[in-house]
């Protein structure tokens, strides 16, 4: 095919795959099945008839798609919104996925008839929930802080202990080792957090100090940078995937310029990936394969979902405070998607007995229960009377460096729900070194006097010396959540 027709076809693929997100958005359901449905459709067994039946390019590629997904979602992840529920996270993400392997692997091999080296490779595929799933849906939701925090930070750390789990199973032969796995595990996880922190700190501090000639420069160098601390990692033989979340979660947070945009470049990269992903993985599905694996996929996704996820939020999240409401939605919660289908693709690597078998059980898994739990997700928060503990929306900050004079220019937008409306300006009391130089309101813009009220919608530019930046930022924020008399609520604005 000549150039400009695959340019056509690819951009056509892209625009289809776009428009499919709206319909996916107001069914409630994760895109990943809108773009699984296009690569079955555009497959061999299709109208269309493209042959894709490469184990080995589909695994790199999937690999490569989950990394830029990954590094998305600990860059647009509120550290403050998470931090509380991360020890929570890690329980869940480590011993919580232990626990679900375990009891798949055993009903697998019992109800299923499988040996156990495929019994525990299934319970490992499906021990992780997936980030894009888990972002696109529950980021909708008006959940609690503490369990909207949980669920993220979950599908972000989980990923890595169950690739090292997969591969080990995909690599060895006979009787397995506990001891030998579980100093693996220690050792990776642990060096990979420490690779991603050093990575995401050293890269936040040398960002702050260099100013880059054009503003589109700073999303690359961030997504790079992360992208970079999985490949550091690996060379290390730690944990690409920690590394690369972690490091990511740091740059996210850090006070660097023009964060916003560096979050939207991060989230249409990590669209692209998505797309990409589910097609290709929608090509290398052999339709004709998986009438014969509905039965076993339904008896070990219904025991995923109503024994071993349930089991092991109770036992993971003891002492965390979590209510009963709160467990119950994180049990029903537990999304599968892209990242099981992609681990299925290790063993056919690798050779496994029943390999194949176990990719089409794994991704029928994935298909029937979006359908079940995507849609339920919102009825299922109101039976657990969750809801959001939001007072008003968090203010969005652009910041642009002004190298020379050793200060910052930030624009800041009053949201529509927050305590900045009616406010004069007198009364933000910022500090001394910060000051509001126009404000733009109904596409006009003016220079503001001290007495002028702010109003929603209205963008503010605030010119700050480097030194009181964080105090500025953290003076309206407060003020945006409990009007100006913020300091009497106790309200810092961190």
């Amino acid at each position: 095919m000549r150039l400009d027709l695959w340019l056509l076809f690819g951009a056509t693929l892209v625009l289809i795959a776009i428009l499919a997100v709206r319909l996916s958005h107001r069914a409630g359901l994760p895109t990943l099945l809108a773009y699984m449905g296009i690569g079955l459709f555009l497959g061999e067994s299709g109208p269309i008839g493209l042959r894709f039946d490469n184990a080995e390019l589909a695994e790199v590629l999937g690999l490569a798609a989950l990394v830029l997904i990954l590094a998305e979602g600990g860059i647009t992840t509120n550290w403050r919104n998470v931090r509380p529920s991360v020890p929570a996270a890690l329980a869940v993400s480590t011993l919580g996925t232990l626990i679900s392997v375990i009891i798949v692997a055993v009903a697998a091999h019992w109800l299923l008839d499988m040996d156990w080296r495929l019994a525990f490779l299934l319970g490992a595929v499906l021990g992780p929930t997936d980030a894009a799933a888990v972002f696109s849906v529950l980021r909708r939701l008006p959940l609690p802080s503490r369990l909207a925090g949980l669920l993220e930070a979950e599908s972000g750390f989980n990923d890595a202990p169950v690739v090292i789990v997969v591969v080990w199973l995909s690599t060895h032969t006979g009787a397995p080792n506990p001891a030998e796995l579980g100093g693996i595990m220690v050792y990776e996880l642990t060096a990979g957090a420490v690779m991603g922190c050093v990575i995401g700190w050293l890269g936040a501090y040398a960002l702050r100090r260099v100013a880059l000639p054009a503003s589109g420069l700073y999303p690359i160098a961030v997504l790079s940078l992360s992208i970079g601390s999985y490949g550091a990692a690996t060379l290390l033989h730690a944990s690409g995937f920690m590394a690369v979340y972690v490091s990511a979660l740091v740059l996210g947070n850090a006070r660097l310029p023009h964060r916003p945009a560096t979050r939207g470049f991060a989230e249409g990269i990590a669209w692209l990936a998505q797309i990409g992903l589910f097609v290709m993985l929608g090509l290398l599905a052999s339709p004709e394969e998986l009438p014969a694996q509905i039965v076993p996929a339904l008896v070990a996704g219904f025991v995923l979902l109503l024994v071993a996820r349930p089991v092991s939020v109770l036992l993971s999240t003891a002492g965390f405070g979590l209510s009963l409401g709160e467990k119950t939605f994180a049990s029903w919660a537990g999304l599968r998607g892209a990242v099981p289908i992609v681990l299925a693709t290790i063993p056919m690597v690798e050779d496994v007995a029943g390999a194949d078998r176990l990719f089409s059980i794994v991704f029928t898994i994935v298909v029937v229960f979006t359908l079940l739990q995507g849609p339920t997700l919102p009825l299922a928060a109101r039976l657990c009377r969750l809801k959001s503990d939001e007072q008003a929306r968090e203010l969005d900050v652009e910041a642009a460096p002004l190298e020379e004079l050793h200060a910052d220019l930030l624009e800041v937008r009053v949201p529509h729900d927050s305590l900045l409306n009616g406010v004069e300006i007198f009364e933000l009391r910022l500090p001394q070194g910060a000051s509001i130089t126009l404000i733009v309101r109904d596409g006009a813009s003016f220079v503001p006097e001290p007495t002028t009220a702010l109003q929603a919608g209205d963008t503010m530019l605030v010119v700050t010396t480097a030194a009181v930046r964080e105090a500025t930022e953290r003076r309206l924020r407060a003020v945006s959540r409990r009007g100006k008399l913020a300091g009497w609520f106790g309200e810092t604005g961190t």
